[in-house]
């Protein structure tokens, strides 16, 4: 781990387009302002663990997951086979 002291107003580079900056010092707090590219994902680390957790859970294999499914929905019903004057015969009136 890197360890820095800086002021309010100065800043840290990481690589080339992430860019950290002390914007305000409340006793034990310190405010960051943070630029970086639209694509680059920033947040709090706590929730990113918490969006982790969430992923991992979405992903895990549930090997009962059809028993389930298919419980939801009941047994298929079966359509009876058409009757001819149904399926368009001109014979059948």
């Amino acid at each position: 781990m890197l360890t820095l002291t800086r002021k309010i107003g100065e800043s840290v580079c990481i690589g080339d387009d992430v860019k950290v900056v002390v914007k305000e010092i409340k006793g034990k707090q310190v405010r960051l302002g943070i630029v970086a590219p639209r694509d680059v994902y920033v947040c709090r680390e706590e929730l990113y663990l918490k969006i982790h957790q969430a992923n991992v859970g979405a992903t895990a294999p549930d090997v009962n997951i059809l028993d389930t499914i298919s419980g939801l929905f009941g047994e298929p019903t079966r359509r009876p086979p058409a009757r001819k004057d149904e399926e368009g015969d001109s014979n059948a009136r």
